[in-house]
């Protein structure tokens, strides 16, 4: 499956079954390997991404089985367990687990080299490596910044106190994750709070962590290294960002009713949520409780005529991920929708600026790009819901994000919209295609 075409359809309904949250599934795995006893993790998620990080604990020594179709167990082997990998570490297109997992090798002593496909070993890797070298940690690469990277680790790293450049939950918990075997306080200040899971689930295996504003209005998270994780198991929440491409699915095809149960709603991850509501998106909250530390919801999701509206700048780190499907909104609205200070965009598997400017281009969509900065002006009708030119075909750079976006704007287009290099979905959403035509997407393959 590397080429998929999406066409126009009369509405999405029924209830929708989404796959568990990677963030989480990726820390949970990593936080029980070094936990003392045995952990279940329940509602983890099936994909490349997270098997990608289940094989490298595998091969650091971590006896990881499954229990049962919905169950795995994960043996922890204790702060200072893991070993030296007898082959390199493939984390194949996994940005959160190469990154997150250089931080947890850091902190024992052993050696691993990472490596990964194409397209990660193009992402830049020296805002983890830089700060986890201030903490004794020794980083080989190849002069660039770049996979591979060898990195030899200390049972006692240096502690550090850190302040990131920019918000990054990836830099902020491989900091956190090395300062777990630290003599001393480690602490990761941000101009602006990042994603909290590994605050969160750090707390849920016992470890106190202290999260607060400083005087400057950075986020700060510390924690004393030494402490121990204690086994404990964990439901995974189903992944808000995967339910995105379903609730902006809903919102801009007619007579669309959804249903989402069991839905992560962290705060620092509703940020397009609440982009979409103050769109004019019917999106409606049900069953509010809380699983592992994490607030959970069911979803209720109605077809929408939405507006342009002005994304506040401060609110990037808690949707960064959801840009891409969120210009699809924006293409279909009446009146631009102006997107700031997400910069960070390009350093994503792909240039999500980028590819994402020109596919909305391609379809008739006028869009303004900077730096750090996109402006779509919708096609939208205030009194309806329009169809799109489509009638193109359009590489996704091997980005799952960018793919499922532009299938998702075929939904909505006068002529299918064709898209080349879709593998990658299978790294966050396997089953992407399936669930979409169930709940009446007009999805298929497509010949190269």
């Amino acid at each position: 499956m590397d080429s998929l075409s999406s066409e126009a359809i009369f509405g999405i309904k029924g209830t929708c079954i989404i796959a568990g949250d990677k963030s989480i599934s990726h820390r949970a795995l990593m936080f029980s390997s070094i936990a003392e006893g045995s952990t279940l993790i329940s509602g983890l998620l099936k994909s490349k991404d997270i098997f990608s990080t289940l094989n490298a604990l595998r091969a650091l020594g971590v006896n990881i089985v499954t229990q049962d179709e919905d169950v795995f167990r994960v043996d922890g082997v204790g702060m200072h367990g893991l070993k030296t990998p007898d082959k390199f570490l493939d984390l194949g297109n996994s940005g959160t687990g190469v990154r997150l997992l250089m931080g947890l090798v850091g902190s024992q002593q052993i050696t691993a080299t990472f490596t990964g496909d194409e397209s990660l070993s193009k992402r830049p890797m020296r805002r983890i490596t830089k700060p986890l070298s201030e903490m004794g940690v020794q980083i080989k690469d190849n002069g660039k910044g770049l996979l591979p990277i060898t990195i030899t680790g200390r049972s006692s790293p240096l502690p550090l106190e850190y302040n990131s450049p920019f918000a990054s939950a990836q830099i902020k918990s491989a900091i956190l994750l090395t300062g777990l075997n630290a003599r001393g306080l480690t602490s990761v200040s941000e101009p602006s709070k990042s994603r909290d899971h590994t605050e969160r689930l750090l707390s849920h295996f016992g470890v106190f962590v202290d999260a607060e504003r400083d005087i400057n209005g950075f986020y700060k998270a510390s924690l004393m290294g030494g402490a121990k994780l204690k086994a404990k198991n964990i439901t995974v929440p189903r992944d808000p960002s995967s339910a995105a491409f379903f609730i902006v699915a809903a919102l801009i095809t007619k007579n669309s009713f959804i249903t989402m149960p069991n839905i992560g709603i962290n705060p620092q991850r509703t940020g397009l949520l609440t982009t979409l509501q103050e769109m004019g998106g019917n999106i409606e909250f049900t069953n509010l409780r809380k699983i592992g530390g994490e607030e959970v919801a069911d979803i209720q999701v109605s077809s929408s005529s939405l507006i342009g509206i002005d994304v506040p700048a401060e609110r990037a780190p808690s949707m960064i991920d959801e840009y891409p499907i969120l210009t699809i909104a924006a293409a279909m609205a009446s009146g631009s929708t102006s997107m700031n200070n997400i910069g960070e965009l390009r350093h994503k598997e792909a240039d999500r600026i980028a590819v994402m400017t020109k596919g909305l281009r391609m379809a008739g969509v006028t869009v303004d790009e900077t730096d750090t900065s996109m402006c779509v002006h919708g096609i939208g009708d205030k009194d309806g819901f329009s169809r799109i030119k489509g009638g193109f075909r359009i590489s996704s750079e091997h980005d799952h994000r960018i793919a499922m976006s532009f299938l998702t704007l075929g939904l909505v287009s006068e002529k299918k919209i064709i898209v080349d290099g879709v593998s990658t979905i299978d790294t966050s959403f396997p089953g992407f295609v399936e669930t979409m035509n169930k709940h009446g997407a007009c999805i298929n393959k497509e010949k190269n």
